[in-house]
């Protein structure tokens, strides 16, 4: 009985694990040639997205959550609409119920909602505590959010994985973990 239920917990761990490496994998095969514009769009709902080639740093997790089968779009409004106070709109934008337009393309946003649907790991100054698939997000040295994906990409000069993020040039995977303070690091 014993050795069945390890058997079982080993086995959704790699399924946790695998799901993670695919989110990476994604990230990765994003397009690069992205237009940074961070406007406010009407999109549709659900699964709606601005068009591909314009996009910000919350459109590569956005993106690469979709093409595993998950609308971050759809299950944001859905927390927000039902925890509205749990989320900082009203504080830092002013609003007072939920936008399916832009709600989820908000850091400030995705980091409320991976710290209450996801799994908040530790924020440390190791490397290896940071694997393919995690989210990680920062406060630039401007004091603006910024947010992207753990890849599975590790080159041998760096020793950890490069992040997939855009940050005004397209996305891009690049060494960037320890370049701005971390103030998140999630799974989902």
């Amino acid at each position: 009985m014993k050795s069945s239920f390890l058997y079982i917990l080993f086995f959704f761990a790699q399924i946790a694990n695998g799901s993670s490496l695919l989110l990476a994998k994604h990230a990765e095969q994003l397009p690069r040639l992205v237009i940074y514009d961070p406007s406010y769009r009407q999109i549709s709902y659900p699964n709606g997205d601005v068009p591909e080639y314009y996009g910000v740093c919350s459109d590569v997790v956005i993106r690469s959550y979709r093409k595993i089968g998950i609308d971050l779009q759809k299950l944001v409004h859905e927390d927000m609409k039902a925890n509205f106070r749990q989320y900082p709109s009203q504080r830092i934008w002013g609003l007072r119920k939920p936008d399916t337009n832009i709600d989820h393309r908000r850091v400030p946003n995705l980091e409320a909602f991976f710290s209450r649907k996801g799994k908040n790991k530790p924020i440390s100054k190791n490397a290896s505590d940071y694997i393919p698939g995690d989210i990680v997000s920062w406060r630039l040295d401007n004091g603006r959010p910024h947010i992207g994906v753990v890849t599975s990409i590790k080159p041998p000069s760096t020793q950890r994985y490069l992040v997939m993020h855009n940050i005004g040039y397209g996305q891009v995977a690049e060494d960037i973990l320890f370049r701005w303070d971390i103030v998140g690091h999630y799974s989902f």
